[in-house]
C-alpha cells in the first residue's frame, strides 16, 4: 500500500505542478479560461488516479463475482467523477472545454512521459555499455 501511495504522490504532484505553472502562464497571456480548464481537469484526474489506487486492495482476495461487481462499480463511479469537469466546462464559460479535457489526461500524460524518459535513459545506458 505504501508503494501505491508513493507512486500516486510522485505522479500526482508532478501533474499538479505542471498544471499550476501552465495555469499561471495562461493567466499571464490573458487566457484565463484555458488555465482554469486545465487546472480543473487536472484536479479531477488526480482524484480519479487516487480512487483507482485506493480501490485496488479491496478487489484482491474476493470471489470472481464480487471482484467483477466491485471493478464495474469503481469504473462507473470514476467515469462520473471524470464527467464533472467536462460538464462544468460546458455549462460555464469561465472554463475552456478543450483544456479541461487535456487536464483530465494530465496524470496519464505524466505517467507516459516518465515511462518514456526512463525507458530512453535505460536504453541509452545499455547501448553505451555494449559499445565500451
Amino acid at each position: 500500500m505504501d508503494q501505491i501511495r508513493q507512486t500516486q504522490k510522485q505522479y500526482c504532484s508532478s501533474a499538479l505542478m505542471i498544471a499550476i505553472f501552465a495555469c499561471f502562464f495562461c493567466l499571464l497571456i490573458g487566457q484565463v479560461p484555458v488555465g482554469k480548464g486545465l487546472l480543473l481537469g487536472t484536479i479531477f484526474s488526480i482524484i480519479n488516479f487516487i480512487l483507482m489506487g485506493e480501490s485496488l486492495p479491496y478487489r484482491l482476495g474476493k470471489s470472481k463475482r464480487k471482484t467483477v461487481i466491485a471493478s464495474l462499480g469503481s469504473i462507473g463511479f470514476r467515469y462520473i467523477i471524470l464527467a464533472v469537469p467536462i460538464v462544468t466546462a460546458i455549462k460555464h464559460e469561465q472554463f475552456n472545454l478543450y483544456s479541461a479535457i487535456i487536464g483530465i489526461f494530465s496524470v496519464q500524460i505524466v505517467l507516459l512521459a516518465d515511462h518514456l524518459f526512463t525507458y530512453t535513459a535505460s536504453a541509452r545506458k545499455t547501448a553505451r555499455q555494449k559499445h565500451t
